[in-house]
């Protein structure tokens, strides 16, 4: 049974985020994810910019693609109902992956709930006690807790420091198998792995190399096909893990794109794709459509370009620190350090301001480096960009940050 005293521990603890400005309050979305969304909080309904959402791409409420949703709801039903192995495949999800294996230049891709559940499946089913795994030290939460379920041994590398990842492949050189492991973009800060480099180090070594491209699949590279095409090293990433939930489309499941030999070992001893449901066929069949919209035209990736970069040189001109003034990614961190001054900021830039930002603070960043993280969009027009740029200048200067 629940004791006062567990209970009494917990309200002591919420009460402590949350002077210490470190508790993540929610708002509540009442409307299409979009660039112009409506929230509900404490009591009022407001209009708001959004310039948070994983959208990149500005898909997750494109007409096309909702009708091609209902569609597949009248076709498929809602969901499967069970895990793949059983009665969880339907022919939509086959044609889903064999349609993304392609896109991605891989021989075979399989589906997950979501990338951390995908990340959290993949180490446990591959590599074993004789193993060996090199992991950047920014890694996303997902493969931390992935490799934690490993009985591998575990090395980290500083995650941009080539020479200490040398030094690692250095150390594990006697075991039976190593993997390097990196996030293709570090999503706290919008940095890109040095993914030439450490390909030619996974090489130099005979290491597999796994990638998660969660916030590059779709947008990153001339074609959207992620970090490899970026750096031109397509082909040279062993395993790629990705998701659903972000530029194609903002729905929810996860990836693994690899060689045949072991996407089938994956379909057979990875936990929580034997244990649990996979993505629903409206998932499946609108990621089919979005992978086309990709192919046919890199407008809307031109477009997010073009606003990352509008937006990066007009706060950087501003005074703001976005910690990395020559960074492209959309994905822009205004750093502020504090904790209670991030989220005070974010709480203005909402309230006063109708934007729409978060607060990012330990134990999500580091102590100290609390930040906004701003998130662009393809779905974004000039005038959001201008009015966003705007409100932080009004907010930065009201509490001495610029």
């Amino acid at each position: 049974m629940i004791t006062d005293n567990f209970l009494n521990e917990l309200k002591s603890e919420i009460s402590n985020l949350k002077k210490e400005g470190l508790y993540k309050n929610e708002y509540q979305i009442t409307s299409q994810q979009q660039a112009d969304i409506e929230i509900f909080h404490a009591e009022t309904q407001k209009k708001v910019i959004n310039f948070c959402a994983n959208n990149y791409l500005g898909l997750a409420n494109n007409k096309d693609l909702i009708e091609i949703g209902k569609r597949s709801l009248d076709n498929y039903g809602l969901g499967t109902a069970s895990v793949r192995f059983i009665c969880g495949t339907q022919d939509i999800h086959k044609m889903f992956e064999q349609r993304l294996a392609s896109f991605l230049g891989y021989e075979d891709v399989i589906s997950f709930s979501s990338c951390f559940a995908a990340n959290n499946g993949v180490f446990a089913a591959l590599f074993n006690k004789d193993d060996a795994i090199i992991s950047a030290d920014l890694n996303h939460a997902s493969l931390i807790d992935g490799i934690r379920l490993c009985k591998a041994k575990r090395f980290f590398y500083k995650f941009d420091d080539m020479s200490d990842l040398e030094q690692k492949l250095q150390e594990a050189k006697d075991s039976k198998n190593k993997v390097i492991v990196t996030d293709g973009v570090f999503s706290m800060d919008g940095d890109i792995a040095k993914l030439d480099e450490i390909c030619n180090l996974a090489e130099k070594y005979q290491s597999l190399l796994l990638v998660d491209d969660c916030h590059a699949t779709g947008f990153i590279g001339a074609n959207g096909r992620g970090t490899a095409e970026y750096f031109g090293v397509e082909g040279r990433i062993d395993i790629l893990t990705s998701t659903l939930g972000k530029a194609l489309g903002g729905t929810a499941g996860g990836f693994i794109a690899a060689k045949k030999e072991i996407i089938d070992k994956l379909r057979n001893k990875a936990r929580p794709y034997l244990f649990s449901n996979n993505i629903s066929p409206v998932t499946a069949a609108t990621s089919i459509e979005i992978i086309n919209k990709i192919e046919d035209s890199n407008d809307l990736i031109e477009k997010l370009a073009h606003n990352t970069q509008y937006f990066r040189k007009e706060m950087l001109k501003a005074g703001f620190n976005l910690r990395d003034e020559k960074a492209t990614h959309p994905v822009i961190p205004v750093m502020l350090g504090d904790a209670k001054l991030a989220s005070y900021f974010a709480t203005k830039m909402i309230e006063e301001q109708g934007i729409y930002v978060i607060a990012f603070s330990y134990p999500v960043v580091p102590k100290n480096e609390a930040r906004i993280r701003v998130q662009i969009s393809a779905a974004h027009e000039q005038h959001h960009l201008e009015k966003a740029i705007s409100s932080f200048k009004k907010v930065g200067k009201a509490l001495g940050v610029i």
